[in-house]
């Protein structure tokens, strides 16, 4: 048994799961993850050792390996031949140049897998050896060196154990599902197996250079500890342990080396210089043989790969070709008993363009369809070959493609140059479908890729995560190992897509497949370092710099969500380049609330370039948010700018959004008095109302020629649109009357000086539902110019309003008011020829005489005339009409048909000239008849009841006085008695005095 070194880093091996997302929906971005792994690079350091070349190892079949002097004369060769070497490698980094040109004109695809150079302890470990074999179980790694050295590592790098298990090159190595037991199979000859938790280990000298080793599936838990080897020797040996040791049992020879051996459920493959050769270890039959591919090259220089896909499907890969063989169950039948009960079918067959140097199965990209990969065994009697779940998904086939130089065509020639090792091409990973397309290839980063052969190169398996349901192929991954290096290949998800997106520039999308994600699953959004913020972030600067502002704006929200500094600085860059009218409708303003300052210059831009929005602005916008004081003062300053540059203050629609501005600002600002004359200029219906709500009644002491005026207007308007207004007065004069002890008449008056309308409207609703003696101080106001012709001076007074606009009411005013100059209202009734108005000023003046002429010459009214005379009670006046009366025929029966006690009909009667006719006079003279008849005797009828009455009155007197009456009289003292000491109960004689002397001045009085 060889001797063993072992190197422990540390105690339990790491067990750090590498989750991957669904790879048949979500591909990524990129090549390469690692910086250093630059996709089709050619700038690489030589490798200047390769002690244990297997190329060089499978030219002698397997024995220059064992021959240390060959082995120092080939090094001595490649450093002679570097300079070649170098020379053809700069040719080649040309050619490579030119084509990575031509790859940057095309359109890019994304890639399908994603690729990470495991760190850790690898480099220090391939510094100075270089890997050789590679497997993967249980998320960990074995791995093999040309030294003879075994490492397990995990999937990150961390050496978990290493010892020497050789003296040569470890040409294979394998492991149970546990990972607990490595076998290795190496150029000195020996094959090993050793636990890693136990001391448990096993060595065999075969004598001659191994090739491959294969433990039984289960190892672990099997006590038969079975294992195949094989190498140059050409014998494919199976050790089984017993009660003895380990039985040896060759289940093949004599066709040439055992290249590859691969062990899985029931069947064991193995692969040799004329095919594969699959063999169940139940029955202990061979059941097929695989031959090699005709015109095949050397097999030991372009090594055979065998890959169970399942516990059915075997993967055969040999130099540039594939086969895909299937075993089933073989139906039973009595002419088969001494047959092998299995039987196997190719089902495909691909010829690929360059050397395969390991496949793998691996997931189609996009939905998957393999019903025609699904198998069905014919009988149940080899029912257990399909212990493990086939996984539906895997429809295709990860290979590693190695293209190798022209170095075999001309051997035999002498020049040192053409003898040279050619620099080999850079492998790529390609995945090639069930049908032989190819349907994506990436470069790989492989150190010294120049220098490498096919078999240099190892893929492997690394299944998914222990929790991942059957068939699934959640944590699914794979390896790919070169002699400096060892790359993880991980399925690209849905994060590696966002971010090729996003190195691309194609945020839009980035941006939306990366809600998506956050909003299914958090928890993976969240351990990567892009988020929607930060794709959201570029995306802005990217539509920005491509002058898409608005589209830029509209991302805003999603981008900077609650960050108040993020809002802020994208604002301040729309503002530099001038474009805050784009981003300011998205702008928040609770959630976040940015600075004061912000919403300031926003405000400012829209008060310079846009009054329309900064009006929806100011409503819309928490007043909060800014400082509005600094605000309305900006406003105010604009307002005074457009004020000085046009005939009124409203004249330019500028004007009147400014006004509204202001108006709303104060409003906000719990200023409504400061309002006020803003919505009466801009005539806003609820001014009333306002005032009303706000007790605004001191404030309009200043704007009542505004507030009349609008409602003034608010009427005409309402009545031009067709409706029906009560017979009332307007609310402004209503306001101003309701509120006189907020809003003085003086002030009111003197406002309204300049609108003898308004002014009448005022003062005549003071007189109507107020007291008159209110505008006293104003009957003879001067309040314009109205020429009154018979007064050279602008005068007007209260009498002038009423006879302007209200004339049928002056007559009523003049008799209720005696505030006015009677000499003035006659002046103004005298130039509107108020006739009757001018009767009743000139009675108060005193001439009567006058008055009555008016009456009678323009009114030729006797019933009024007769009716004036009367009121005065004034005798020249009765002559005056009557004298005037006299040739008046109309006038004399209107005297005859009115006459009362103030004039005696005799007296009218004898002016009654001879000759003169008078229609109505004897109807005239009858009636004046039965009015004295009625006369006489109602003062007859007088007389009589006071005859009557005097006559009671006497006897009533003359009774009380002989009587006494003492007994009647009411007990009272009498104060008259009480100083000459007469008081008490007794009847006062003052009251019997007072009570005899009652009925005397009663009769008195009746008859005065």
């Amino acid at each position: 048994m060889a001797s063993d070194e072992s190197v422990n880093n540390g105690g339990d091996v790491g067990q750090e799961k590498h989750d991957a997302s669904s790879i048949t929906d979500s591909p990524s971005n990129d090549l390469g993850v690692t910086a250093d792994m630059p996709a089709r690079s050619h700038q690489h350091a030589r490798f200047g050792q390769n002690d244990e070349d297997e190329d060089d190892v499978g030219e002698d079949n397997g024995d220059a390996k064992d021959e240390p002097d060959e082995e120092e004369e080939e090094e001595e060769e490649e450093e002679e031949e570097g300079t070649d070497e170098e020379e053809g490698t700069d040719e080649e980094e040309d050619t490579d140049e030119e084509e990575d040109t031509d790859e940057e004109d095309t359109d890019d695809e994304e890639p399908a897998l994603k690729y990470e150079r495991i760190g850790g302890a690898v480099p220090d470990l391939l510094k100075k050896d270089s890997a050789s074999a590679l497997v993967v179980a249980n998320k960990l790694m074995g791995l093999g060196t040309h030294g003879g050295i075994v490492h397990l590592l995990d999937l990150t790098g961390k050496r978990i154990k290493s010892f020497k298990p050789h003296l040569a090159s470890v040409i294979d190595i394998s492991m149970d599902a546990t990972a607990d037991f490595v076998a290795t199979a190496s150029l000195d000859g020996q094959v090993a197996v050793r636990s890693m938790s136990t001391a448990e280990s096993y060595s065999f000298d075969l004598k001659r250079p191994m090739r491959t080793i294969a433990l039984e599936p289960n190892f672990a838990k099997r006590t038969s500890r079975a294992f195949v080897c094989g190498g140059l020797a050409g014998n494919l040996i199976l050790y089984e342990k017993g009660w003895l040791g380990h039985k040896e049992t060759i289940l093949h020879s004599s066709e040439g080396p055992i290249w590859q051996v691969r062990w899985r459920g029931r069947l064991i493959a193995w692969a040799n210089d004329l095919g594969v050769k699959i063999y169940d270890y139940v029955s202990q039959t061979r059941i097929t043989f695989i031959d090699r591919p005709a015109d095949s090259p050397r097999a030991d220089l372009f090594k055979c790969t065998l890959e169970w896909q399942d516990d059915s499907t075997l993967l055969i890969s040999w130099a540039d070709h594939i086969k895909v063989a299937r075993i089933r169950a073989r139906p039973k039948t009595s002419s088969n008993a001494t047959v092998p009960p299995f039987i196997v079918e190719i089902t495909a067959v691909f010829q690929l363009d360059c050397m395969i140097a390991g496949i793998i199965p691996h997931p189609t990209p996009g939905p998957a369809s393999s019903t025609s990969q699904t198998l069905v065994l014919a009988s149940d009697s080899a029912s257990n070959i399909a212990s493990t779940p086939t996984s539906l998904s895997l429809t295709s086939f990860l290979v590693v493609a190695y293209t190798p130089p022209d170095t075999f065509v001309d051997e035999r020639t002498d020049d040192r140059a053409r003898q040279a090792r050619k620099a080999a091409e850079r492998p790529e990973l390609r995945i090639i479908s069930r049908a032989g397309e190819e349907l994506a290839a990436d470069a790989l980063s492989i150190s010294d890729f120049h220098l490498w052969g096919c078999n240099d190169y190892v893929l492997c398996d690394v299944l998914g995560s222990d929790t991942a349901t059957a068939g699934s192929d959640e944590g699914r991954c794979y390896v790919v190992m070169s002699p400096r290096d060892i790359v993880l290949v991980k399925p690209r998800d849905r994060m590696d897509h966002v971010a090729w997106l996003v190195e691309r520039k194609r945020y839009e999308e980035a941006l939306n497949d990366i809600e998506v994600i956050e909003a299914e699953t958090p928890a993976v959004a969240g351990e990567t370092s892009l988020s929607s913020a930060q794709i959201g972030q570029r995306y802005i600067e990217h539509l920005v710099s491509e002058g898409e502002f608005e589209k830029a704006a509209r991302l805003a929200p999603k981008v900077c969500g609650q960050e108040s500094k993020r809002w802020e600085d994208w604002i301040f860059v729309f503002a530099e380049k001038q474009q805050l009218q784009a981003i300011i409708p998205f702008v928040p303003t609770e959630s976040p609330r940015l600075d004061h300052v912000v919403y300031e210059m926003m405000l400012a831009h829209f008060l310079t370039h846009d009054q329309q929005a900064l009006l929806k602005t100011v409503k819309d916008w928490p007043r909060e948010i800014y400082n509005i004081d600094a605000v309305i003062v900006a406003v105010r300053s604009e307002l005074d700018k457009t004020a000085s540059t046009s005939s009124t203050i409203s004249s330019t629609p500028g004007s009147k959004l400014l006004m509204e501005c202001l108006a709303e600002l104060y409003t906000a600002n719990r200023q409504p008095g400061k309002a006020l004359p803003y919505f009466l200029r801009l005539r806003r219906p609820n001014v009333f109302d306002l005032i009303r709500e706000h007790n605004l009644f001191t404030d309009v002491q200043d704007q009542v020629l505004l507030l009349v005026q609008f409602d003034d207007e608010l009427m005409k308007q309402r009545k031009r649109d067709g409706q029906v207004l009560e017979d009332k007065r307007s609310d402004a004069i209503t306001l101003l009357v309701n509120n006189i002890h907020s809003i003085p008449i003086g002030r009111v008056v003197q406002q309204l000086e300049s609108s003898p309308y308004y002014l009448f409207l005022y003062l005549d609703a003071l007189v109507m539902e107020k007291d008159p003696n209110l505008v006293s101080d104003f009957a003879d106001l001067q309040v314009g110019p109205y020429l009154c012709p018979l007064v050279n001076s602008f005068i007007v007074c209260q009498v002038k309003l009423y006879a302007e606009y209200a004339t049928p009411r002056l007559i009523d005013f003049l008799r209720a008011s005696n505030y006015y100059n009677l000499e003035m209202a006659y002046n103004i009734c005298q130039a509107r020829d108020l006739v009757l108005e001018m009767v009743f000023l000139l009675g108060k003046m005193g001439n009567n005489k006058k008055a009555l002429m008016l009456i009678i010459e323009r009114l030729g009214d006797v019933h009024r005339a007769i009716e004036f005379a009367k009121e005065q009670g004034d005798d020249d006046l009765w002559e005056d009409l009557l004298k005037y009366s006299e040739t008046r025929p109309t006038f004399i029966r209107g005297l005859l048909e009115n006459v009362g006690v103030e004039i005696s009909p005799i007296r009218l009667i004898r002016r009654i000239k001879n000759g003169l006719e008078i229609p109505g006079l004897k109807e005239a003279l009858i009636k004046i008849l039965q009015d004295f008849h009625l006369q006489i005797s109602l003062l007859e009828g007088c007389q009589t009841i006071m005859n009557g009455d005097s006559s009671d009155l006497s006897l009533q007197l003359q009774k009380n006085q002989t009587s006494g009456g003492g007994d009647q009289l009411p007990q009272q003292p009498d104060p008259a008695l009480r100083v000459i000491g007469i008081s008490g109960g007794t009847v006062g004689l003052s009251g019997k005095i007072a009570l005899s002397v009652s009925p005397i001045l009663r009769w008195h009085k009746i008859h005065s």
